[in-house]
């Protein structure tokens, strides 16, 4: 009963094709691309641009975009060697119990549902937030008591959209696909008009200086509890805006590209998986991060990043009121109402495929890994996590929980990329459709760069993160260890080897 036992990837893969838990393979790269370039263009354009600009890095907020991106390339390499060699629904879980064993499979499985649940959850709030707006005024007006958890009764609008998308869910991932074609069309319509149409509006001016002087923080945001875990540490005096800003503001971005780990957990539904998902993970991250830095050098020239207000939550529409484009701002704010609905979509779909995995695993009940006779999707947990949802999104009020987000992806960013690492040295023998190069370069910056970004979170985040993580650990103990599928011996496909026999090193290593 070994805590650090492991499945094999024989089994995993072996598993797969059980009549019960079979998925169906719809998918192939052009799909996983959109999947990927829909996700993640979300919140973290619409809203996070301002935010940082503001408080963080000034123009240089494009250079928190670079690092953030960066730190994601070197993760998605590692999801792009990994998805190609065990293309299996669960992504960074189903990853981790092939390297590290069963309980850090656990840990990083709760971890996913932080990221993923409450990630729709938040999104499904904003959601909400535009589409009042723009209903604010006519005749379709949303009462006030419908729209907020903490100023009303219910927020509607969020439980209406999660309910919406996950009957779109069970009705197939073809038919998730294609609805997500469409919304992300009118989404990259949109962020390209944003582009083409506030470049003519910049004034280089406001690029000056590029890059904002460091100075003290002070109020509420000077006290150690608000401040990046890195200043604690080292005793640093509390700061915004210099080069510390850049970084602390990559930090708070990264959450802008949160989402295209979900393209990993569909490589069970991909037609050619080794093939397919390292290229829809590796375009669609591309694509994003260009829009993004272009996005972000586009705002703050058209306005100073003083007088942006940190707190207005549509920064893009309020650039363009600023200069009188007044139906450009309207347009922003649509596609911002449609595009979120994607991600909530998607981020929800992340959700079903991860505890897809653990429920066939026996760690959540097994019964929740049944998929529809019709359909050929997850349809049991689909319903389980749109009540969580619902529940959260409707009835729980959010205020930044991005920050929270974002320490639990960093995290399983990490263990992908450690668990490269180990795989290859540990199963030399398996064949890799794709392989990192420079491997051991890469997986060691990712890791180093994904934990520095860590450490410039706040103090609050990490708490939080650690009695989110002590929770799932009282559940394993609890339940999942006693009922685990490989500890009771009923796994498909056992393949038994010396586990020396990785030992030797992989002479493409």
């Amino acid at each position: 009963m070994s805590l650090f036992r492991t499945k094999s990837v024989e089994q995993s893969i072996a598993e797969t094709e059980e009549p019960e838990h079979r998925l169906k393979k719809n998918l192939g790269a052009l799909d996983l691309t959109i999947f990927g370039v829909g996700v993640i263009i979300g919140a973290g354009i619409f809203v996070y641009t301002g935010l940082v600009a503001a408080t963080n890095a000034g123009p240089a907020i494009s250079l928190s975009f670079l690092i953030a991106g960066l730190a994601c390339a070197l993760a998605a390499l590692c999801y792009a060697e990994f998805a190609s060699t065990v293309p299996v629904a669960g992504s960074a879980y189903t990853f981790s119990y092939a390297t590290f064993g069963e309980l850090i499979a656990w840990i990083i499985g709760w971890d996913l549902v932080l990221e993923f649940t409450v990630g729709a959850s938040a999104l499904a709030v904003g959601f909400s937030g535009y589409l009042t707006a723009l209903l604010d005024g006519t005749p379709l007006e949303i009462p006030a008591s419908l729209t907020s958890a903490s100023d009303g009764v219910v927020n509607l609008p969020a439980i209406v959209i999660t309910l919406v998308c996950a009957s779109v869910l069970i009705g197939g991932i073809k038919l998730s696909s294609r609805v997500n074609q469409i919304v992300v069309a009118i989404k990259l319509s949109v962020v390209a008009l944003v582009i083409i149409v506030g470049v003519a509006h910049v004034k280089t001016s406001n690029y000056t200086p590029f890059i904002p002087p460091s100075q003290p923080s002070s109020g509420a945001d000077a006290s150690a509890w608000k401040t990046p875990l890195i200043t604690s540490i080292f005793g640093l005096e509390p700061a915004v805006f210099g080069i510390a800003g850049v970084i602390a503001g990559a930090a708070i971005v990264f959450f802008a590209f949160i989402g295209f780990d979900v393209v990993a957990t569909t490589a069970e539904e991909t037609k050619n998986p080794q093939r397919d998902v390292p290229i829809g993970v590796l375009a669609s991250l591309a694509i994003v991060t260009v829009l993004y830095i272009a996005v972000s050098l586009v705002i703050t020239g058209m306005q100073s990043y003083r007088d942006i207000d940190p707190d207005d939550a549509a920064p893009l529409a309020t650039a363009f009121e600023n200069v009188g484009l007044h139906w450009i701002s309207d347009l922003i704010a649509i596609g911002a109402t449609i595009g979120l609905t994607v991600v909530v979509l998607i981020l929800m779909m992340g959700q079903t495929r991860v505890a897809f995995a653990m429920a066939r695993d026996g760690l959540l009940p097994v019964g929740l890994a049944r998929v529809h006779p019709t359909f050929g999707t997850p349809y049991r947990i689909t319903a389980v996590t749109a009540i969580m949802v619902s529940v959260l999104s409707g009835f729980v009020p959010f205020e930044t929980l991005g920050d929270l987000v974002s320490i639990g992806t960093l995290f399983a960013f990490m263990l992908v990329s450690v668990g490269v690492l180990v795989l290859r040295r540990t199963r030399p023998d398996l064949h890799r459709a794709f392989r990192v190069p420079g491997i051991y370069v890469v997986a060691t910056a990712s890791v180093l760069l994904c934990g520095y970004l860590m450490l410039n979170l706040i103090a609050e985040t990490w708490f939080r993160f650690l009695v989110w993580m002590a929770i799932g650990l009282v559940v394993y103990f609890a339940y999942g260890r006693s009922h685990s599928r490989l500890g009771r011996g009923e796994m498909s496909g056992t393949r038994t080897t010396d586990p020396a026999e990785g030992a030797a090193a992989d002479p493409h290593a």
